[in-house]
């Protein structure tokens, strides 16, 4: 009980490492699923900072699938999650600028959590650490 009513983490590792392997799953799903309707999304996908349809989705495609799997797994976590955050602002403030909150929420949810893991690291439980120590 005096453990969980202290103010001081019980373990930083763990929760980084439960927060890295849950975000960046999320972002392999989101990416996969864009992989694989690569036909679909690719012939509607806008292009809303300018640099052409095709381009913003190849971009936003590797941001997710890529950059969530190698934050996933702990490596270049810090530079992966850039892209990730990256594509969360322009999908808030640019792609649903005019929708409601509840229907950017998500988008919002990302790019607060990208800042989390960006200042986070990887932790002690990575290929980071691993590669970098």
């Amino acid at each position: 009980m005096n453990k969980i009513m202290k103010y001081q983490p019980i373990s930083a590792d763990l929760a980084t490492l439960i927060l890295r392997l849950t975000f960046g799953g999320l972002f392999v799903y989101h990416g996969y699923g864009k992989l694989m309707m690569f036909e679909q999304f690719y012939g509607n996908f806008p292009d809303l900072i300018g640099i052409g349809s095709k381009l913003s989705f190849i971009l936003v495609l590797v941001a997710e699938l890529i950059g969530g799997l190698f934050v996933a797994i702990g490596l270049f976590t810090r530079i992966s999650v850039i892209p990730i955050f990256i594509a969360m602002v322009v999908a808030y403030f640019v792609a649903h600028a005019n929708d409601p909150f509840n229907a950017k929420e998500l988008a919002f949810a990302y790019m607060l959590l990208s800042i989390v893991v960006f200042f986070s690291g990887a932790g002690r439980w990575s290929l980071d650490r691993l590669i970098f120590k």
